[in-house]
């Protein structure tokens, strides 16, 4: 395989089976996208099978490259192990390399090295070799960083966005009263590659938000990552009617209404990926601020162990959905995982004997099995409205979205008491403050008292990598503070701390929850009924044996699975 490669012979061209089987058998493709990618093909031959797989989205530049350089047995280069000067006079012109994706990066036993994207065309390959009369050793990268390595090396230093502003008119800021021209201009080539590029680098980042936001003199573009919102580069101030146009008409949205907010949808394809957008857009000094919610339907996991439920916090959670009737509220902020934790617990016990209704707004995953239903306030269908609905449509499980008002609360509770299983959301900072939020909407403490099971408190700390985590031991004046030696018999005591790599800057890879439960005794119940407040609930339950989020994220740092930081940035001990 590696003479193949050596010799860049049009052999290697036969290779894209084996890839294509090999991604296929790595679930990075599926079988239905490579036959349709085939008749594409054999309709208009022109470049190669994977490359067009890959500029139809159906997989990630990163997964074709990886198979490609499995197969040929080579490694694969990355961009940040070049240096900041190219090699001696390259052979090969800048259109060249820029239409074929190919570069030379060095010599070596009297051969070109040449870092490719597509291996599968020989041409390029043999037209290297003719041109620089030897022959070529092939090496595989992304197409992406060879094409900034290209610009770095050999163009004006820009980045691949900055190429494409450098294709724009310029005519962004002008016109931006004049609707049919900037319909226009949203439309146009270099503004849909430029909006696909923060989509696609977002993906590639695994962000969870896209924010975009205009300021006076400049555009700023933001993505959360693991929860924390990180500035990447963003395009000119310029631009930034003609991409929030793009965006809103990608929505299906008004771009003649830019004085009232708008909600919007927008469905791709990335690299691979089923994506579903939510879009926001508000108005604000500068112009409209839009945020993009990636919701990535193939990657969400509905498994306990995943999300951060462990040994203690599982068997009492599962005990609670076992119950036959009554309701089970999970809290927290807006984006704690509140929806994620009630559609695993929704999966759990979805079996063939029971009907399981969700009323939500909007829906975020299909779950198999489950009858979802989205509220739409715009013709009347709100919650209250879909409740007394669905009741007659005898389900055993109903799951709420949220709890917003006082009527949506009432049902639910009349729901509770007739038999029915309520899983909802509430906006509360604590387990205990679940209590006094409903008592405060105006729910009667007696029906509190007798419907609610459980409420479980969540929120989402960043989860250390564990191939690059590095333990220390913790000062003595740390341990007393916290308390450490009292939540676990290890000696000596371990944390645990971020350690960068040049695959990921942070030393974080992903989130999972620390969680507190507060499951509803007849002593917590007489507390209910009395208006006991939010303080003297939690003593009470910490009494009957409630970890409270601290105490679990405390645990979870010792374990290795985050760190002390990131349990006090989310948790009121801070």
């Amino acid at each position: 395989m590696a003479a193949l490669a050596q010799n860049a012979s049009s052999g290697i061209a036969g290779l894209a089976a084996p890839v294509c089987a090999l991604l296929i058998a790595r679930g990075k493709l599926k079988e239905a996208d490579l036959a349709r990618a085939e008749r594409i093909h054999s309709e208009n031959p022109e470049g190669t099978l994977t490359a067009l797989l890959a500029r139809l989205g159906l997989l990630s530049e990163r997964d074709l490259a990886e198979a490609w350089a499995e197969t040929l047995k080579l490694p694969l280069l990355s961009a940040k192990d070049a240096g900041d000067t190219p090699p001696e006079a390259s052979p090969l012109s800048l259109r060249f390399m820029k239409q074929h994706h190919v570069l030379p990066i060095g010599e070596r036993e009297n051969a070109l090295e040449l870092a490719v994207a597509d291996p599968g065309d020989p041409y390029p390959l043999q037209a290297v070799s003719l041109a620089a009369g030897k022959p070529v050793l092939l090496r595989i990268a992304l197409r992406s960083e060879i094409d900034d390595l290209i610009e770095r090396w050999h163009g004006q230093g820009r980045s691949a966005l900055g190429t494409i502003v450098e294709g724009m008119d310029g005519e962004g800021a002008s016109g931006e009263d004049d609707i049919e021209h900037l319909r226009d201009l949203a439309s146009e080539a270099p503004v849909i590659r430029l909006v696909n590029l923060l989509i696609q680098r977002a993906v590639e980042a695994r962000a969870s938000d896209i924010h975009i936001e205009p300021f006076e003199n400049r555009l700023k573009v933001r993505y959360r990552i693991d929860g924390v919102l990180h500035e990447v580069e963003a395009p000119p101030a310029s631009s930034t009617a003609a991409v929030i146009s793009r965006i809103k008409i990608m929505a299906r949205m008004n771009i003649a209404e830019r004085r009232l907010p708008q909600d919007g949808r927008i469905m791709l394809r990335v690299q691979g990926k089923e994506l579903d957008l939510r879009v926001s857009c508000i108005p604000t000094s500068f112009g409209e601020s839009v945020v993009m919610r990636i919701l990535d339907r193939g990657n969400v996991v509905l498994d306990f162990g995943a999300l951060g439920f462990d040994a203690q916090t599982l068997p009492n959670f599962l005990r609670v959905l076992e119950q036959p009737h009554g309701i089970l509220l999970v809290t927290g902020p807006t984006g704690s995982g509140k929806t994620t934790t009630l559609y695993t617990a929704l999966s759990k016990i979805n079996t063939p004997d029971r009907k399981i209704i969700t009323v939500e707004d909007p829906v975020e995953y299909q779950l198999e099995g489950i009858n979802q239903m989205q509220v739409k306030p715009q013709i009347g269908l709100d919650f209250a409205g879909a409740l007394r609905s669905i009741v007659r449509q005898d389900p055993d499980v109903i799951m709420i979205g949220e709890m917003r008002d006082l009527e949506t609360c009432k049902i639910a509770i009349q729901s509770a008491l007739t038999g029915h299983l309520v899983l909802s959301t509430l906006h509360t900072n604590s387990a205990a403050g679940g209590v006094t939020r409903l008592l405060d909407m105006g729910v009667e403490d007696y029906l509190l008292a007798s419907t609610v099971n459980a409420i479980l408190a969540q929120r989402l700390v960043r989860r250390l990598d564990p191939a690059t985590a590095e333990p220390y031991e913790p000062l003595p004046e740390l341990v007393k503070e916290l308390g450490l030696d009292k939540l676990t018999d290890q000696r000596p005591l371990r944390l645990y701390r971020p350690k960068a790599s040049p695959d990921n800057p942070s030393g974080f890879r992903g989130r999972l929850a620390i969680i507190e439960q507060l499951t509803m005794s007849d002593p917590l119940r007489r507390l209910v009924m009395q208006r006991a407040d939010a303080t003297d609930i939690e003593r009470a339950a910490r009494a009957e044996g409630m970890h409270t989020m601290y105490e679990d994220g405390l645990r979870k740092a010792l374990a290795g699975l985050t760190t002390i930081e990131e349990v006090l940035r989310v948790t009121q001990e801070a």
